[in-house]
Parts: structure tokens; sequence; C-alpha cells
């Protein structure tokens, strides 16, 4: 296992390079998006090959490549004149890639140092950026290609749910006891980005809304779970994204 603990880095920089190919030629964006998910599953059975703590490396993938993926499947929808946005993205990709593989990595190896590190918080920061991809595409596929509502609604329900369930495994959160949970958050979520498609926001705005909903939903959903739901938690998750929204709709441009 000691390729293991350069194996994050390694995957970071491979990908970094694989978007850097896709900005400067777009037509190779499945080349790009099929090697960044091959790359991403091979280091997920590599690091749980020799792990005595988990074997089940499907869990570890779903996040990583539902990040990625609707990453690049965002950035088609930005003007390919904003180089400086696609290096953004190119740098968030690869950081976010590194940090969350070298905690699973620590969770498998040394779950004592995966403690510091928190697999945890670096999944809850990473599925609320992803929500934010998953939604601002979809609502920038309804704008600018006119595809069917209900196909899109049915892509952000599974994509949701399995980014509902990549939060209940990180946080070591039995799917036995927390199904119904899962379902009711995806359903919820559902309801509110069907409706988010009526309203005169650009896709950026809807996603980052439909994003912060998912935050507090699952943030509270967590707490309850884990018996740590109480009026400071909820004050500090509505407080925070209720805030957030609305500082986001007054500083916003409307369509």
């Amino acid at each position: 296992m000691h390729f293991g603990r350069s194996l994050p880095l390694f995957v970071a920089l491979f990908t970094f390079i694989l978007l850097e190919i896709f900005f400067i030629k777009p037509k190779f964006i499945y080349f790009a998006a099929t090697l960044i998910i091959l790359l991403i599953i091979s280091a997920a059975r590599r690091l749980t090959r020799h792990s005595l703590i988990d074997k089940t490396w499907w869990n570890m993938i779903i996040l990583p490549i539902i990040f990625s993926s609707s990453l690049i499947a965002y950035s088609v929808l930005l003007p390919k004149t904003n180089l400086f946005l696609s290096q953004v993205l190119s740098f968030l990709n690869a950081g976010f890639l590194f940090f969350y593989l070298r905690a699973v990595y620590f969770y498998l190896i040394l779950p004592s140092a995966e403690k510091k590190i928190g697999l945890e918080n670096i999944s809850s920061y990473g599925n609320f950026l992803a929500l934010f991809f998953v939604s601002a595409t979809v609502y920038g596929m309804q704008s600018f290609l006119n595809t069917p509502i209900w196909l899109l609604i049915s892509i952000f329900l599974l994509l949701s749910g399995l980014l509902t369930y990549q939060v209940f495994w990180s946080n070591r959160i039995s799917v036995n006891n927390g199904f119904i949970y899962i379902l009711i958050c995806c359903l919820v979520l559902t309801e509110l980005a069907w409706s988010l498609f009526y309203l005169p926001f650009n896709f950026n705005v809807s996603g980052f809304i439909l994003a912060i909903y998912y935050y507090i939903l699952i943030g509270l959903t967590r707490a309850y779970l884990q018996d740590r739901l109480n009026n400071r938690v909820i004050k500090l998750y509505l407080g925070l994204g209720l805030f957030s929204i609305f500082a986001i709709l007054f500083t916003a441009r409307w369509l």
C-alpha cells in the first residue's frame, strides 16, 4: 500500500491534465470524462484491495465521479472565452480529488489519522459543490437546449439520491435505518428543483439556491440521525442557509 499514499496526488495531477486538454480541445470531452471516471474507479479499487476495514469500493466512487462529471458538464455551459473560470474549475476538481482520496486512504489504513482529516467533512463540502454543478447543469440544459423538464428532473432525482446516500455512508449512518430519510430528502429536493424551473433566475442562481436547500436539509437530517439535533444546530443551518439565499437573490442578475 506504499503507492496508495501517493495515489491521491497522482489522480489529482492526471485529472488536471485531462481537464486542461478538454478545455483546449472541447471535442475531447468524452475522452477526458471517460478516463477520469476509469481513473477514479481504479484508484478506489486499489485503495480497498488490502484494506481490512472496508471493501465496498463502489461507495467511494459515487461522490468523485458525480463531482467530476457534473463539473465537466457544467463547464460546457460556460463561455469558452472565460479562461480564468476554466482554470478555477480545473484546480477545484484536482484539489477535491486529492483531499477526498487522501481522506479515503487514511480511513482505510489509519482510522485515527482520518478523524483529524474528516472524510465526512470533505464529503459534506464536496456534496454541496457536486449538487450545485448537477442542478446548474440541469437548469442550463433546459435554458439552452430546451430539454424536457421531466427528463432533467429524472436525472436530478437519481443523482441527488446517490449523493444523499454517499453522505450517509461517509457519516457511518446505517442505510437500512436511513433509507426512508434518503427517500424523503430526494423527494423534497425534487419538488424544490421542479418549482425553480418556473422562476426568473439564470442557471447559476437556481443551482446555488437548490444547493443551499440541499445543504440545510441534509445537515439537519444528519444531525437528527446522529442524535445531535438541537436548537443551536437548527438555528445555525437555517440562519446560514437563509442568509445565503437572500444574499444571492439580492446580488444576482435576474433574467
